[in-house]
Protein backbone atom coordinates (compact mmCIF):
# COMPACT_ATOMS: atom_id res chain seq x y z
CA UNK A 1 0.00 0.00 0.00
CA UNK A 2 2.85 2.13 0.48
CA UNK A 3 4.25 1.45 -2.77
CA UNK A 4 1.39 2.62 -4.22
CA UNK A 5 1.00 5.69 -2.54
CA UNK A 6 4.86 6.59 -3.51
CA UNK A 7 4.15 5.54 -6.83
CA UNK A 8 1.25 8.22 -7.05
CA UNK A 9 3.11 10.81 -5.34
CA UNK A 10 5.92 10.43 -8.03
CA UNK A 11 3.09 10.48 -10.86
CA UNK A 12 1.93 13.50 -9.64
CA UNK A 13 5.09 15.46 -9.24
CA UNK A 14 5.99 14.39 -12.48
CA UNK A 15 2.50 15.85 -13.84
CA UNK A 16 3.16 19.06 -11.83
CA UNK A 17 6.63 19.02 -13.39
CA UNK A 18 5.24 18.75 -16.52
CA UNK A 19 2.91 21.25 -16.25
CA UNK A 20 5.07 24.05 -15.20
CA UNK A 21 7.62 22.81 -18.36
CA UNK A 22 5.00 23.48 -20.66
CA UNK A 23 3.16 26.78 -18.73
CA UNK A 24 7.08 28.28 -19.23
CA UNK A 25 7.25 27.35 -22.88
CA UNK A 26 3.62 29.01 -23.30
CA UNK A 27 5.05 31.94 -21.41
CA UNK A 28 8.39 32.03 -23.20
CA UNK A 29 6.21 32.01 -26.80
CA UNK A 30 3.28 35.01 -25.85
CA UNK A 31 6.33 36.60 -25.25
CA UNK A 32 7.79 35.89 -28.56
CA UNK A 33 4.80 36.29 -30.39
CA UNK A 34 4.27 39.91 -28.34
CA UNK A 35 7.32 41.65 -28.02
CA UNK A 36 8.90 39.66 -31.22
CA UNK A 37 6.77 39.40 -33.96
CA UNK A 38 3.76 41.32 -32.17
CA UNK A 39 4.38 44.27 -35.02
CA UNK A 40 4.97 41.61 -38.13
CA UNK A 41 1.45 39.63 -36.76
CA UNK A 42 -0.99 43.42 -36.77
CA UNK A 43 0.07 44.32 -40.06
CA UNK A 44 -1.15 40.62 -41.04
CA UNK A 45 -3.83 41.18 -39.34
CA UNK A 46 -5.12 44.17 -40.69
CA UNK A 47 -4.12 43.33 -44.28
CA UNK A 48 -6.26 39.74 -43.43
CA UNK A 49 -8.93 42.74 -42.10
CA UNK A 50 -8.76 45.29 -44.57
CA UNK A 51 -9.91 44.93 -48.41
CA UNK A 52 -8.02 47.82 -50.92
CA UNK A 53 -8.67 48.76 -54.15
CA UNK A 54 -7.14 50.66 -56.21
CA UNK A 55 -8.23 54.04 -57.96
CA UNK A 56 -5.69 54.90 -61.28
CA UNK A 57 -4.78 58.56 -61.71
CA UNK A 58 -4.96 60.03 -64.92
CA UNK A 59 -1.55 60.40 -66.21
CA UNK A 60 -0.71 63.64 -67.79
CA UNK A 61 -1.67 64.93 -71.55
CA UNK A 62 1.27 65.36 -74.15
CA UNK A 63 0.99 68.09 -75.80
CA UNK A 64 2.88 69.15 -79.09
CA UNK A 65 5.07 72.49 -79.03
CA UNK A 66 2.38 74.61 -79.81
CA UNK A 67 0.18 72.89 -77.21
CA UNK A 68 -2.92 72.76 -79.88
CA UNK A 69 -2.65 69.38 -80.81
CA UNK A 70 -2.38 66.65 -77.81
CA UNK A 71 -0.61 63.48 -79.15
CA UNK A 72 -1.41 61.24 -75.66
CA UNK A 73 -4.31 61.47 -73.25
CA UNK A 74 -6.11 59.53 -70.62
CA UNK A 75 -9.58 58.80 -70.75
CA UNK A 76 -12.12 57.63 -67.96
CA UNK A 77 -12.96 54.12 -67.90
CA UNK A 78 -13.73 51.50 -65.34
CA UNK A 79 -12.44 48.04 -63.75
CA UNK A 80 -14.30 45.18 -62.54
CA UNK A 81 -13.28 43.39 -59.94
CA UNK A 82 -15.31 40.67 -57.20
CA UNK A 83 -15.25 39.74 -54.30
CA UNK A 84 -16.01 36.00 -54.67
CA UNK A 85 -16.38 35.26 -50.65
CA UNK A 86 -18.92 37.97 -50.78
CA UNK A 87 -20.95 36.24 -53.70
CA UNK A 88 -23.50 33.39 -52.52
CA UNK A 89 -23.11 29.59 -53.58
CA UNK A 90 -26.24 29.67 -55.84
CA UNK A 91 -25.30 32.79 -57.33
CA UNK A 92 -21.87 32.49 -58.55
CA UNK A 93 -22.67 30.16 -61.88
CA UNK A 94 -25.08 33.06 -63.45
CA UNK A 95 -22.41 35.85 -62.13
CA UNK A 96 -19.72 34.33 -63.96
CA UNK A 97 -22.14 33.91 -67.11
CA UNK A 98 -22.83 37.09 -67.01
CA UNK A 99 -19.65 38.62 -66.97
CA UNK A 100 -18.47 36.17 -69.65
CA UNK A 101 -21.19 37.43 -71.92
CA UNK A 102 -20.79 40.78 -71.21
CA UNK A 103 -16.91 41.10 -71.12
CA UNK A 104 -16.52 39.30 -73.68
CA UNK A 105 -14.18 36.59 -71.73
CA UNK A 106 -13.78 32.76 -71.55
CA UNK A 107 -17.35 31.24 -69.11
CA UNK A 108 -14.82 28.40 -67.01
CA UNK A 109 -11.67 30.70 -66.56
CA UNK A 110 -14.34 33.35 -64.70
CA UNK A 111 -16.24 30.82 -63.11
CA UNK A 112 -12.65 29.41 -61.28
CA UNK A 113 -12.38 33.06 -60.25
CA UNK A 114 -15.66 33.75 -59.02
CA UNK A 115 -15.33 30.27 -57.10
CA UNK A 116 -11.99 30.90 -55.81
CA UNK A 117 -11.39 31.71 -51.70
CA UNK A 118 -10.19 35.07 -52.17
CA UNK A 119 -10.89 38.13 -51.02
CA UNK A 120 -10.36 40.06 -54.48
CA UNK A 121 -10.05 39.21 -58.32
CA UNK A 122 -9.97 41.28 -61.61
CA UNK A 123 -12.43 40.48 -63.89
CA UNK A 124 -11.78 43.40 -66.58
CA UNK A 125 -9.51 46.85 -66.62
CA UNK A 126 -10.33 49.64 -68.30
CA UNK A 127 -13.55 48.62 -69.85
CA UNK A 128 -16.31 51.36 -71.80
CA UNK A 129 -18.68 52.81 -69.49
CA UNK A 130 -21.42 51.47 -71.86
CA UNK A 131 -19.96 47.76 -70.85
CA UNK A 132 -20.52 48.42 -67.24
CA UNK A 133 -23.56 49.95 -67.14
CA UNK A 134 -24.75 46.78 -68.83
CA UNK A 135 -23.52 44.67 -65.62
CA UNK A 136 -24.96 47.61 -63.45
CA UNK A 137 -28.39 47.36 -65.11
CA UNK A 138 -27.83 43.52 -64.53
CA UNK A 139 -26.57 43.41 -60.90
CA UNK A 140 -30.00 45.39 -59.82
CA UNK A 141 -32.40 43.25 -61.94
CA UNK A 142 -31.26 40.19 -60.34
CA UNK A 143 -30.58 42.09 -56.80
CA UNK A 144 -27.17 41.03 -56.33
CA UNK A 145 -25.52 44.10 -53.71
CA UNK A 146 -22.66 42.50 -52.78
CA UNK A 147 -19.42 41.24 -54.45
CA UNK A 148 -19.08 43.08 -57.51
CA UNK A 149 -17.41 45.99 -57.60
CA UNK A 150 -16.94 48.61 -60.60
CA UNK A 151 -14.49 51.81 -59.78
CA UNK A 152 -13.27 54.08 -61.91
CA UNK A 153 -10.29 53.59 -64.23
CA UNK A 154 -8.01 55.41 -66.99
CA UNK A 155 -6.81 54.29 -70.11
CA UNK A 156 -4.11 55.69 -72.82
CA UNK A 157 -5.07 57.18 -76.08
CA UNK A 158 -3.23 58.03 -78.98
CA UNK A 159 -4.82 60.25 -81.00
CA UNK A 160 -2.42 60.42 -84.05
CA UNK A 161 -1.93 56.51 -83.62
CA UNK A 162 1.29 55.87 -85.28
CA UNK A 163 2.75 60.08 -85.19
CA UNK A 164 5.98 60.50 -83.58
CA UNK A 165 5.20 56.92 -82.43
CA UNK A 166 9.26 56.29 -81.57
CA UNK A 167 9.36 59.54 -79.97
CA UNK A 168 5.76 59.38 -77.71
CA UNK A 169 6.42 55.90 -76.56
CA UNK A 170 3.58 54.14 -74.63
CA UNK A 171 1.91 52.56 -71.99
CA UNK A 172 2.02 49.18 -69.99
CA UNK A 173 -1.46 47.54 -68.58
CA UNK A 174 -0.55 49.26 -65.06
CA UNK A 175 -0.39 52.68 -66.60
CA UNK A 176 3.39 52.36 -66.55
CA UNK A 177 5.00 54.62 -69.56
CA UNK A 178 7.24 51.47 -71.43
CA UNK A 179 8.94 53.52 -74.30
CA UNK A 180 10.16 57.21 -75.59
CA UNK A 181 8.63 60.11 -73.65
CA UNK A 182 5.71 58.36 -71.43
CA UNK A 183 9.08 56.67 -70.04
CA UNK A 184 11.66 59.17 -69.82
CA UNK A 185 8.78 60.96 -68.01
CA UNK A 186 6.86 58.82 -66.17
CA UNK A 187 7.35 59.99 -62.79
CA UNK A 188 5.97 63.58 -64.20
CA UNK A 189 3.28 61.94 -66.06
CA UNK A 190 1.69 59.22 -63.61
CA UNK A 191 0.41 60.84 -60.98
CA UNK A 192 -0.47 58.75 -57.83
CA UNK A 193 -2.92 56.53 -57.53
CA UNK A 194 -6.14 56.65 -54.75
CA UNK A 195 -7.88 54.07 -53.33
CA UNK A 196 -10.90 52.24 -51.26
CA UNK A 197 -10.43 50.61 -48.21
CA UNK A 198 -12.92 48.20 -46.47
CA UNK A 199 -13.24 46.59 -43.26
CA UNK A 200 -13.90 42.35 -43.23
CA UNK A 201 -14.81 39.57 -41.41
CA UNK A 202 -12.84 36.83 -41.34
CA UNK A 203 -14.97 35.31 -44.26
CA UNK A 204 -14.05 37.89 -45.98
CA UNK A 205 -17.47 39.87 -46.32
CA UNK A 206 -17.21 43.68 -45.81
CA UNK A 207 -18.68 45.01 -42.36
CA UNK A 208 -20.99 47.71 -42.97
CA UNK A 209 -19.87 50.66 -45.41
CA UNK A 210 -19.72 52.44 -42.33
CA UNK A 211 -15.77 51.24 -42.43
CA UNK A 212 -14.83 52.64 -45.77
CA UNK A 213 -12.74 55.25 -46.58
CA UNK A 214 -11.98 56.66 -50.03
CA UNK A 215 -8.36 58.35 -50.69
CA UNK A 216 -8.59 59.94 -54.59
CA UNK A 217 -6.26 59.67 -57.20
CA UNK A 218 -4.20 63.00 -57.85
CA UNK A 219 -3.74 63.25 -61.82
CA UNK A 220 0.13 63.57 -63.12
CA UNK A 221 1.16 66.73 -65.20
CA UNK A 222 1.14 67.38 -68.63
CA UNK A 223 4.20 68.34 -71.17
CA UNK A 224 4.70 70.19 -74.10
CA UNK A 225 7.09 68.35 -76.49
CA UNK A 226 9.53 70.56 -79.09
CA UNK A 227 7.98 68.37 -81.56
CA UNK A 228 5.83 70.57 -83.90
CA UNK A 229 2.79 68.42 -85.05
CA UNK A 230 2.53 69.60 -88.56
CA UNK A 231 6.33 69.56 -89.19
CA UNK A 232 6.11 66.39 -87.83
CA UNK A 233 3.14 64.98 -90.26
CA UNK A 234 4.82 66.29 -93.33
CA UNK A 235 8.12 64.65 -92.46
CA UNK A 236 6.31 61.36 -92.02
CA UNK A 237 4.51 61.51 -95.07
CA UNK A 238 7.78 62.07 -97.12
CA UNK A 239 10.06 59.78 -95.12
CA UNK A 240 7.50 57.03 -95.92
CA UNK A 241 7.43 57.94 -99.69
CA UNK A 242 11.08 58.28 -99.72
CA UNK A 243 11.98 54.69 -98.16
CA UNK A 244 9.35 53.02 -100.29
CA UNK A 245 10.32 54.77 -103.66
CA UNK A 246 14.04 53.73 -103.06
CA UNK A 247 13.18 50.56 -101.47
CA UNK A 248 15.22 50.91 -98.60
CA UNK A 249 15.40 47.90 -96.94
CA UNK A 250 15.96 48.91 -93.50
CA UNK A 251 13.79 51.98 -93.29
CA UNK A 252 14.80 55.13 -92.68
CA UNK A 253 14.99 58.70 -90.37
CA UNK A 254 14.87 62.22 -90.35
CA UNK A 255 15.50 64.96 -87.86
CA UNK A 256 14.50 68.96 -87.93
CA UNK A 257 16.28 70.93 -84.91
CA UNK A 258 16.46 74.58 -84.05
CA UNK A 259 20.24 75.53 -83.37
CA UNK A 260 19.84 78.13 -81.22
CA UNK A 261 17.84 76.26 -78.75
CA UNK A 262 18.46 72.59 -79.71
CA UNK A 263 14.38 71.82 -79.80
CA UNK A 264 13.80 68.65 -81.73
CA UNK A 265 10.98 70.22 -83.65
CA UNK A 266 10.62 66.80 -85.79
CA UNK A 267 11.98 63.24 -85.13
CA UNK A 268 10.87 60.52 -87.57
CA UNK A 269 11.61 57.32 -88.02
CA UNK A 270 10.26 54.86 -90.80
CA UNK A 271 8.42 52.76 -90.41
CA UNK A 272 6.24 53.83 -87.51
CA UNK A 273 3.56 51.73 -85.52
CA UNK A 274 0.34 52.10 -83.93
CA UNK A 275 1.08 53.29 -80.29
CA UNK A 276 -3.01 52.17 -79.65
CA UNK A 277 -2.09 48.90 -79.88
CA UNK A 278 1.93 48.22 -80.08
CA UNK A 279 2.13 44.42 -79.62
CA UNK A 280 0.43 44.41 -83.07
CA UNK A 281 3.60 43.89 -85.26
CA UNK A 282 4.32 46.23 -87.95
CA UNK A 283 5.43 44.19 -91.13
CA UNK A 284 2.75 41.96 -93.47
CA UNK A 285 5.08 39.37 -93.92
CA UNK A 286 6.00 39.14 -90.07
CA UNK A 287 2.17 39.45 -89.52
CA UNK A 288 1.51 35.96 -91.45
CA UNK A 289 4.34 34.25 -89.92
CA UNK A 290 3.93 35.79 -86.44
CA UNK A 291 2.26 32.83 -84.96
CA UNK A 292 4.95 29.83 -86.19
CA UNK A 293 7.47 32.40 -84.10
CA UNK A 294 8.88 31.58 -80.76
CA UNK A 295 8.77 33.77 -77.46
CA UNK A 296 12.34 34.96 -77.89
CA UNK A 297 11.95 35.93 -81.67
CA UNK A 298 8.33 37.68 -81.74
CA UNK A 299 9.92 40.13 -78.62
CA UNK A 300 12.95 40.56 -80.63
CA UNK A 301 11.13 41.63 -83.38
CA UNK A 302 8.83 44.04 -81.33
CA UNK A 303 11.72 45.44 -79.93
CA UNK A 304 13.30 46.22 -83.44
CA UNK A 305 10.23 47.61 -84.38
CA UNK A 306 9.32 50.51 -81.11
CA UNK A 307 13.46 50.94 -81.91
CA UNK A 308 14.06 54.80 -82.15
CA UNK A 309 16.68 54.71 -85.54
CA UNK A 310 17.56 58.29 -85.00
CA UNK A 311 19.16 58.08 -81.86
CA UNK A 312 20.12 54.50 -80.68
CA UNK A 313 21.38 52.94 -84.34
CA UNK A 314 25.05 54.08 -84.96
CA UNK A 315 25.84 54.28 -88.50
CA UNK A 316 29.09 55.59 -90.61
CA UNK A 317 28.35 59.41 -91.39
CA UNK A 318 30.22 59.30 -94.40
CA UNK A 319 30.95 63.24 -96.25
CA UNK A 320 28.07 65.33 -94.00
CA UNK A 321 31.21 64.61 -91.76
CA UNK A 322 33.34 66.48 -93.66
CA UNK A 323 32.22 69.89 -92.01
CA UNK A 324 33.77 68.64 -89.06
CA UNK A 325 36.90 68.38 -90.10
CA UNK A 326 36.65 71.51 -92.02
CA UNK A 327 35.55 73.21 -88.83
CA UNK A 328 38.79 71.90 -86.68
CA UNK A 329 40.76 72.92 -89.80
CA UNK A 330 39.17 76.36 -90.02
CA UNK A 331 39.72 76.67 -86.40
CA UNK A 332 43.48 75.60 -86.09
CA UNK A 333 43.97 78.21 -89.01
CA UNK A 334 45.69 75.34 -91.12
CA UNK A 335 43.42 76.23 -94.12
CA UNK A 336 41.10 79.07 -95.43
CA UNK A 337 37.71 78.79 -97.01
CA UNK A 338 38.44 80.64 -100.09
CA UNK A 339 42.51 79.94 -100.61
CA UNK A 340 42.28 79.08 -104.33
CA UNK A 341 44.54 76.58 -105.66
CA UNK A 342 45.66 75.56 -101.28
CA UNK A 343 45.09 72.15 -102.21
CA UNK A 344 45.12 69.46 -104.93
CA UNK A 345 43.28 66.21 -105.94
CA UNK A 346 45.39 63.46 -108.03
CA UNK A 347 42.67 61.02 -107.49
CA UNK A 348 44.49 59.44 -104.71
CA UNK A 349 46.38 59.71 -101.41
CA UNK A 350 49.22 57.76 -100.24
CA UNK A 351 49.18 57.26 -96.31
CA UNK A 352 51.24 54.82 -94.48
CA UNK A 353 51.84 52.65 -97.54
CA UNK A 354 47.89 52.23 -98.45
CA UNK A 355 46.53 54.35 -101.31
CA UNK A 356 43.10 55.64 -100.51
CA UNK A 357 41.32 56.67 -104.06
CA UNK A 358 38.98 60.14 -104.21
CA UNK A 359 35.14 59.00 -105.05
CA UNK A 360 35.69 60.68 -108.64
CA UNK A 361 39.91 59.12 -109.00
CA UNK A 362 38.37 58.60 -112.97
CA UNK A 363 38.39 62.21 -112.94
CA UNK A 364 40.65 64.07 -110.51
CA UNK A 365 39.29 67.38 -108.68
CA UNK A 366 43.10 69.07 -109.62
CA UNK A 367 43.53 72.35 -107.60
CA UNK A 368 41.04 73.63 -105.13
CA UNK A 369 40.13 75.68 -102.23
CA UNK A 370 38.56 74.40 -99.06
CA UNK A 371 35.06 75.69 -100.19
CA UNK A 372 35.65 73.95 -103.48
CA UNK A 373 36.98 70.68 -101.70
CA UNK A 374 33.80 70.38 -99.72
CA UNK A 375 31.52 71.53 -102.75
CA UNK A 376 33.25 68.19 -104.85
CA UNK A 377 33.37 66.34 -101.55
CA UNK A 378 36.83 65.23 -102.39
CA UNK A 379 38.29 62.92 -100.19
CA UNK A 380 42.28 63.38 -100.81
CA UNK A 381 41.91 67.15 -99.50
CA UNK A 382 40.00 66.12 -96.09
CA UNK A 383 42.57 63.30 -95.45
CA UNK A 384 45.25 65.70 -96.00
CA UNK A 385 43.88 68.20 -93.16
CA UNK A 386 43.02 65.34 -90.76
CA UNK A 387 47.07 64.42 -91.34
CA UNK A 388 48.31 67.95 -90.31
CA UNK A 389 45.65 68.22 -87.78
CA UNK A 390 46.68 65.04 -86.13
CA UNK A 391 45.49 62.38 -83.98
CA UNK A 392 45.77 64.60 -80.37
CA UNK A 393 44.02 67.83 -81.55
CA UNK A 394 41.56 65.85 -84.02
CA UNK A 395 40.17 63.84 -81.10
CA UNK A 396 39.65 67.05 -79.04
CA UNK A 397 37.53 68.35 -81.48
CA UNK A 398 35.83 65.23 -81.58
CA UNK A 399 35.13 65.53 -77.75
CA UNK A 400 34.49 68.75 -78.35
CA UNK A 401 31.50 67.67 -80.30
CA UNK A 402 30.14 65.52 -78.43
CA UNK A 403 31.29 62.19 -80.12
CA UNK A 404 32.11 60.64 -77.22
CA UNK A 405 29.30 60.67 -75.17
CA UNK A 406 25.60 60.36 -75.47
CA UNK A 407 23.89 63.92 -76.41
CA UNK A 408 21.78 63.74 -73.11
CA UNK A 409 18.45 63.88 -74.68
CA UNK A 410 15.81 63.23 -72.54
CA UNK A 411 14.59 59.61 -74.35
CA UNK A 412 15.46 56.15 -73.33
CA UNK A 413 17.67 54.43 -75.43
CA UNK A 414 20.13 56.75 -76.85
CA UNK A 415 23.61 55.52 -78.18
CA UNK A 416 26.97 57.50 -78.28
CA UNK A 417 29.76 56.84 -80.87
CA UNK A 418 31.88 54.53 -81.74
CA UNK A 419 35.73 55.28 -82.59
CA UNK A 420 38.91 53.95 -83.00
CA UNK A 421 40.84 54.53 -79.44
CA UNK A 422 43.02 57.68 -79.49
CA UNK A 423 46.20 55.77 -78.56
CA UNK A 424 45.43 53.13 -81.14
CA UNK A 425 44.48 55.69 -83.74
CA UNK A 426 47.20 55.52 -86.94
CA UNK A 427 47.49 57.55 -89.89
CA UNK A 428 45.59 55.44 -92.04
CA UNK A 429 42.20 55.15 -89.33
CA UNK A 430 42.39 59.40 -88.89
CA UNK A 431 42.36 59.49 -92.56
CA UNK A 432 39.33 57.19 -92.83
CA UNK A 433 37.91 59.51 -89.94
CA UNK A 434 38.48 62.61 -91.60
CA UNK A 435 36.45 62.07 -94.53
CA UNK A 436 33.65 59.96 -92.05
CA UNK A 437 34.49 56.52 -92.57
CA UNK A 438 35.23 53.32 -90.25
CA UNK A 439 33.67 54.58 -87.27
CA UNK A 440 29.95 55.21 -86.22
CA UNK A 441 27.92 57.50 -84.73
CA UNK A 442 24.02 58.37 -84.07
CA UNK A 443 22.16 60.39 -86.51
CA UNK A 444 21.38 62.46 -83.37
CA UNK A 445 24.85 63.62 -82.97
CA UNK A 446 25.16 63.82 -86.25
CA UNK A 447 22.69 66.58 -86.51
CA UNK A 448 23.73 68.38 -82.67
CA UNK A 449 27.12 68.76 -84.22
CA UNK A 450 25.47 70.63 -87.21
CA UNK A 451 23.45 72.27 -85.18
CA UNK A 452 26.34 73.43 -82.88
CA UNK A 453 28.09 74.91 -85.92
CA UNK A 454 24.56 76.24 -86.71
CA UNK A 455 24.65 78.17 -83.59
CA UNK A 456 27.47 80.48 -83.84
CA UNK A 457 30.03 77.40 -83.16
CA UNK A 458 28.63 76.90 -79.61
CA UNK A 459 27.22 73.22 -78.69
CA UNK A 460 23.80 73.42 -78.03
CA UNK A 461 21.96 69.75 -75.99
CA UNK A 462 19.06 68.55 -78.03
CA UNK A 463 15.83 69.27 -75.86
CA UNK A 464 12.87 66.72 -76.98
CA UNK A 465 10.27 68.33 -73.85
CA UNK A 466 9.81 72.08 -74.17
CA UNK A 467 7.53 72.27 -70.72
CA UNK A 468 6.05 71.18 -67.93
CA UNK A 469 2.10 72.15 -66.95
CA UNK A 470 1.24 71.74 -63.50
CA UNK A 471 -2.23 69.97 -63.25
CA UNK A 472 -3.44 71.06 -60.50
CA UNK A 473 -2.48 75.19 -61.06
CA UNK A 474 -1.84 75.05 -64.77
CA UNK A 475 1.26 77.02 -64.16
CA UNK A 476 3.87 76.18 -67.13
CA UNK A 477 7.50 75.41 -66.08
CA UNK A 478 9.99 76.16 -69.31
CA UNK A 479 12.59 73.04 -69.48
CA UNK A 480 15.87 74.93 -69.69
CA UNK A 481 17.82 74.88 -73.04
CA UNK A 482 21.23 73.48 -71.89
CA UNK A 483 24.04 74.77 -74.16
CA UNK A 484 28.24 73.26 -73.86
CA UNK A 485 31.65 75.02 -74.91
CA UNK A 486 32.57 77.24 -77.92
CA UNK A 487 34.16 74.80 -80.10
CA UNK A 488 34.88 77.02 -83.32
CA UNK A 489 34.53 80.78 -83.56
CA UNK A 490 31.48 82.42 -84.57
CA UNK A 491 33.58 83.69 -87.36
CA UNK A 492 34.95 80.32 -88.93
CA UNK A 493 31.09 78.59 -87.93
CA UNK A 494 29.99 81.17 -90.66
CA UNK A 495 32.80 80.34 -93.03
CA UNK A 496 31.66 76.89 -92.61
CA UNK A 497 27.60 77.62 -93.52
CA UNK A 498 28.72 79.79 -96.28
CA UNK A 499 30.96 76.50 -97.74
CA UNK A 500 28.11 74.41 -96.99
CA UNK A 501 25.67 77.00 -99.06
CA UNK A 502 28.26 76.74 -101.87
CA UNK A 503 27.79 72.43 -101.96
CA UNK A 504 23.75 73.46 -102.26
CA UNK A 505 24.35 75.96 -104.79
CA UNK A 506 27.33 74.69 -107.17
CA UNK A 507 28.24 71.26 -105.86
CA UNK A 508 27.39 67.94 -105.04
CA UNK A 509 24.20 68.82 -103.41
CA UNK A 510 22.56 70.75 -105.61
CA UNK A 511 19.28 69.25 -106.50
CA UNK A 512 18.29 70.50 -103.17
CA UNK A 513 18.38 74.01 -104.28
CA UNK A 514 15.26 75.80 -103.28
CA UNK A 515 13.99 78.94 -105.42
CA UNK A 516 14.60 82.26 -103.27
CA UNK A 517 16.17 80.59 -99.64
CA UNK A 518 19.24 80.39 -98.76
CA UNK A 519 19.84 76.32 -97.47
CA UNK A 520 23.55 74.79 -96.95
CA UNK A 521 23.98 71.13 -96.97
CA UNK A 522 26.43 68.19 -97.52
CA UNK A 523 25.82 65.11 -98.57
CA UNK A 524 27.11 61.97 -97.26
CA UNK A 525 27.11 57.72 -98.38
CA UNK A 526 29.27 54.71 -96.92
CA UNK A 527 29.11 51.74 -96.03
CA UNK A 528 26.52 50.21 -93.35
CA UNK A 529 29.35 47.63 -92.32
CA UNK A 530 32.12 46.10 -93.90
CA UNK A 531 31.57 43.73 -96.99
CA UNK A 532 27.45 43.86 -96.48
CA UNK A 533 27.00 45.94 -99.61
CA UNK A 534 24.67 47.87 -98.19
CA UNK A 535 24.97 51.27 -97.94
CA UNK A 536 23.60 54.76 -95.75
CA UNK A 537 22.95 57.52 -97.67
CA UNK A 538 21.86 60.80 -95.69
CA UNK A 539 21.96 64.41 -96.06
CA UNK A 540 22.41 67.44 -93.51
CA UNK A 541 20.84 70.90 -94.56
CA UNK A 542 20.96 74.08 -92.77
CA UNK A 543 17.89 77.09 -93.74
CA UNK A 544 19.02 79.97 -93.72
CA UNK A 545 22.55 80.04 -93.80
CA UNK A 546 22.65 83.87 -92.85
CA UNK A 547 20.72 83.03 -89.68
CA UNK A 548 19.75 79.28 -89.08
CA UNK A 549 16.66 78.51 -88.18
CA UNK A 550 16.67 74.68 -88.71
CA UNK A 551 18.82 71.90 -89.44
CA UNK A 552 17.56 68.73 -91.25
CA UNK A 553 19.34 65.29 -91.07
CA UNK A 554 17.73 62.49 -93.27
CA UNK A 555 18.81 59.11 -93.34
CA UNK A 556 18.59 55.95 -95.29
CA UNK A 557 19.62 52.53 -94.84
CA UNK A 558 20.29 50.49 -97.73
CA UNK A 559 18.15 52.28 -100.82
CA UNK A 560 18.18 49.31 -103.56
CA UNK A 561 15.73 51.31 -105.74
CA UNK A 562 16.85 52.92 -109.89
CA UNK A 563 18.07 56.01 -107.65
CA UNK A 564 20.91 54.08 -106.27
CA UNK A 565 22.21 54.87 -103.06
CA UNK A 566 23.82 58.27 -103.28
CA UNK A 567 21.20 61.14 -101.64
CA UNK A 568 22.18 63.54 -104.47
CA UNK A 569 20.70 61.75 -107.04
CA UNK A 570 17.45 60.34 -104.83
CA UNK A 571 16.80 63.92 -104.10
CA UNK A 572 16.16 64.47 -107.60
CA UNK A 573 12.85 62.83 -107.35
CA UNK A 574 11.45 65.42 -104.55
CA UNK A 575 12.42 68.51 -106.01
Amino acid sequence: MEEIQISNKRKMRNALFIMVIVFLLLIVRIGYLQFSKGKWLMGMAEEQQSLSRAIMAKRGTIYDSTGKYILAISASVETVTINPTQIANKDKEKVAEALSRIFELDYEKTLKRVKRNSSIETIARRIEKEKTDELRIWLQQNNITTGINIDEDTKRFYPYRDLASHVIGFCGSDNQGLDGVEAKYNDILKGINGKIESQTDAKGATIGTEGESYVASKDGNSILLSIDMTIQSIVEKYLEEACIDNKCTDGGSIIIMKPKTGDIMAMATYPGYDLNDPYTINNEELEGQWDTLGQKEKSEKLQSMWRNKAISDTYEPGSVFKVVTASAALEEGIADSDTEGQFGCSGSIQIAGARIRCWRYYRPHGSQSLRQALMNSCNPVFIGLGQKIGVEKYYNYLEKFGFFKKTGINLPGEAKGIFVKEEKCGPVELATISFGQRFEITPLQMITAVSSISNGGKYVVPRIVRATINNETNEIIDMPVEYGEQIISKENAEKVLSMMESVVSEGTGKNARVAGYRIGGKTGTSEDGVNTNKYVTSFCAVAPTDNPELVMLITLYNPTGEGGHHLGVILLQYL
